[in-house]
């Protein structure tokens, strides 16, 4: 484990193999099952009048991306907020910024419904920045609000709250129909436009992130330990919480809340790595990409031919280990 801590890079031929066997499974696997072959002509040798080839190419194909894609934007930003906020429990679908996301994008679809997919993505990021302001608003405002296990709770509550508002207006102005996406993982009904649209924001939170990273090491140790060695709190908590927002929010427009891969992911990681941001966003974000492409497969395999809500799956692995965390931590914060 410490030979991994010092030179970690070593598992990236490891993990690139593991990408390409998630890629080809996630094709290969579904409620129709398609040879390897009829994989690599559909993605090398593509006919477009067979219809094999057609699903391939505009659904399978962008599912797995959409799942790798996610999965890594919600493991980067569950890492920076554990780090900027020295709290264990933090992640977007426990701070809110998941359910700020799904209530603007939830407003958005009642006054102007026919938004582009551009629009969708920019509405989800303001939300993701509302909700997580509205989260540490209300617990600062709260003795001892700023703990832990406090703002794991402040922040759960209000995300219900949120949500609850959101299922309440789109029932009341009748589009609970066209807004139930948004409101669980769906990955099988990912849009390739949305993806195309989400690289530039994605590309944007990702050098964010990957220049406070230094930074968010050291404000890890302490707000004191972070301002001893000169470095601007403000500017990069607020570029963190950019970046956390601009991840969240294009994860949400792209599949809809995500569960706990942004809590248990990073942890993770930093078992693995170290406490090097650098290193632990880096790790975190390859890790988060795997699980949710292999929690989408098994999804598809637990009662075909039906799909198991990949939500479902997350939680499975997430709650105990929110327990886990809540037993073993005893709300103290990381340092």
């Amino acid at each position: 484990m410490s030979m991994m801590r010092k030179n970690p890079y070593f598992l990236l031929p490891i993990i690139s193999v593991l990408f390409i066997i998630t890629i080809i499974c996630s094709i290969m696997y579904g409620a129709t099952t398609y040879q390897l072959t009829t994989v690599w002509h559909a993605l090398f040798h593509t006919d477009l009048t067979n219809m094999d080839h057609l699903i391939i190419r505009t659904s399978r194909l962008p599912r797995v991306i959409g799942a790798l894609l996610v999965g890594l934007f919600i493991a980067v930003s569950g890492a920076l907020m554990q780090g900027m906020t020295r709290n264990y429990l933090a992640s977007p679908s426990i701070m809110g910024v998941s359910d700020g996301s799904v209530f603007v994008i939830t407003i958005s679809m009642i006054f102007m419904p026919n938004g582009s997919a551009f629009s969708m993505i920019v509405y989800s990021f303001i939300g993701s920045i509302l909700g997580l302001l509205f989260v540490l608003g209300v617990a600062r405002l709260i003795p001892n609000g700023l703990s832990p296990i406090s703002l794991a709770i402040i922040g759960t509550i209000l995300g219900m709250f949120l949500n609850g508002v959101s299922q309440a207006l789109s029932t009341y102005y009748q589009v609970s129909q066209n807004i139930s996406f948004w409101y669980n993982t769906r990955l099988h009904q990912i849009d390739p436009v949305v993806i195309k649209w989400a690289i530039p924001f994605a590309v944007l939170g990702l050098l964010i992130a990957w220049f406070v990273s230094k930074s968010i090491t050291a404000i890890s140790l302490g707000d004191e330990v972070a301002q001893g060695l000169g470095i601007d709190l403000l500017k990069i908590k607020l570029l963190t919480i950019l970046s956390v927002a601009l991840l969240t929010g294009i994860s949400v427009a792209m599949v809809g809340k995500i569960t706990f891969i942004g809590l248990v992911i990073p942890h993770i990681a930093r078992f693995l790595v170290g406490e090097d941001y650098k290193r632990v966003i880096f790790f975190a974000g390859l890790l988060g990409a795997l699980l949710l492409a292999w929690a989408d497969i098994f999804s598809r395999a637990i009662n075909p031919p039906f799909e198991t809500p990949v939500g479902v799956l997350t939680a499975l692995i997430g709650v105990p280990f929110f327990l886990y965390l809540i037993k073993v931590k005893g709300g103290n914060q990381h340092s």
